[in-house]
């Protein structure tokens, strides 16, 4: 009598295992992140984690926020939680950052056991590689990475805290913002986040050291350490994220500093170490953590735009970092440069450009443009604010930033949801999603050319 059970059992299990292997690796991903979200929300919901009763959306919306890397709250982090659910919010937020695949991988690596062909194919997918001998070596240096960098971060803040607050609270400030920052999360446990800081320098270069950090990608860090940070040697995808972020960075601080200088409700009466301060910390921020030392929605409209350009490019490849991704907006400009110059080929750094990366580049920047046009427009339709303000919210969500020009605590419900849904997409990344929704297939059958008109 047993037996017939056991083995139905046995059969039962066995199915729910192929029916899991068989899913695309996108769905598994899609799927792990869900299932981190509605158990984050479920620990935030418990009064142990709040110092007053929050609704179960407050928490969904909280928790959505931390596993995306977003930083986008409708309760405030520092009051509304207490340090339990400020430490959930951390771990969240750390846990989405570096990804449950990461986790995952080197689960399976500890316990020796092989890694089955479709398993290899969801860490090549999430990794974004092509050996998963690359996939061991990176999911290693990702955890190695986060926690040296995190806890060199974590010893300077506590020391610097430590002169303005006892050391407990230090600690735990230090603890937060080191994974925050690292993650590209912006929470923070102050209503105005770390605008009390505004011409701290070493605050300031602390916090941006840590989100350029780890929007740089993992692999670009690997390289770094592999290769002993000379320039020779380095990969050229490396030069190119290091020498883009530069300038992109340097740009904008100039830019920033330009439109705001004048500017009474912003920086125009701090001091000229305090103004270029804070255009720095302002510059780098949109582009991956949603941190800010100025009250957002007092910038002027053009240091406006140019922040929603910049959370639109977003950060490296493999990153913790959101938007498009600084390389794919790199090969969309050098493929524009190479048609004006009327170049066969599209290059950078002495090499070719796979066409198929090409493609990927505009495929992934179409699907966000469209992505953000939708829901400009949808949250156009739920709310009453200004469409610079729901612009600026939409690209923020999307590109997992975290900015907002005081829109969020004052969103729907219906646009809590939406909000949700966009951060929740641009975590995954538009392609993955549109492989979620459709599986792409190899078609067998070719067709002729047809030229077609455009420009």
């Amino acid at each position: 009598m047993m037996e017939p059970l056991v083995n139905r059992f046995e059969g039962g299990q066995s199915s729910l295992k192929n029916r899991v292997l068989k899913a695309s690796p996108p769905a598994v991903l899609t799927s792990g992140y869900l299932v981190l979200i509605i158990f984050g929300a479920s620990i935030l919901k418990l009064p142990l984690s709040t110092t007053q009763s929050i609704t179960w959306l407050e928490a969904l919306f909280t928790s959505t926020s931390a596993v995306t890397v977003t930083g986008l709250v409708v309760v405030d982090t520092g009051t509304r939680y207490t340090v339990f659910g400020q430490t959930v919010i951390a771990l969240l937020i750390q846990a989405g950052g570096l990804g449950f695949m990461t986790f995952s991988v080197l689960t399976i690596l500890s316990m020796g056991k092989r890694i089955g062909v479709r398993h290899q194919i969801l860490a090549l997918e999430a990794f974004n590689q092509t050996s998963l001998d690359k996939v061991r070596l990176v999911a290693r240096a990702v955890v190695y990475f986060a926690l040296a960098i995190e806890s060199i971060a974590f010893v300077l803040l506590t020391l610097i805290w430590s002169g303005e607050m006892d050391w407990h609270h230090a600690a735990f400030h230090a603890f937060f913002y080191s994974l925050s920052a690292f993650n590209n999360a912006g929470f923070g446990l102050s209503a105005d986040n770390l605008s009390p800081y505004v011409g701290h320098v070493p605050v300031n270069l602390i916090i941006s050291s840590l989100f350029i950090i780890g929007g740089l990608g993992f692999a670009v860090l690997l390289d770094l350490w592999q290769t002993r940070r000379r320039w020779r040697r380095l990969q050229p995808y490396t030069k190119l994220m290091l020498g883009a972020t530069v300038i992109i960075n340097l740009g904008a601080w100039l830019l920033i500093w330009l439109f705001e200088h004048h500017n009474a409700a912003t920086i125009a009466n701090l001091p000229l170490a305090g103004q270029l301060t804070a255009s720095w910390f302002q510059a780098v921020t949109p582009r991956t953590a949603g941190f800010n030392t100025l009250p957002i929605e007092s910038l002027t409209d053009p240091t406006a735009l140019l922040m929603i350009v910049l959370m639109f490019i977003g950060g490296g490849s493999m990153s913790t970092a959101g938007g498009i991704k600084l390389g794919t907006f790199v090969v969309m400009f050098m493929t524009t440069y190479a048609f004006l110059s009327r170049s066969d080929d599209v290059t950078m750094m002495r090499r070719s450009v796979q066409r198929n990366v090409v493609m990927k580049a505009f495929s992934v920047s179409v699907i966000y443009m469209m992505l953000v046009i939708v829901g400009t427009m949808a949250l156009s339709a739920l709310e009453g604010a200004p469409l610079l303000d729901i612009l600026f919210e939409v690209v923020s969500a999307l590109s997992t930033v975290g900015l907002s020009r005081a829109l969020t605590t004052e969103l729907s419900i219906a646009g809590q949801w939406l909000i949700m849904i966009l951060m929740f997409v641009g975590r995954l990344g538009p392609l993955t999603a549109a492989y979620v929704i459709a599986t792409p297939q190899k078609r067998r059958v070719r067709y002729p050319s047809v030229d077609i008109q455009v420009g």
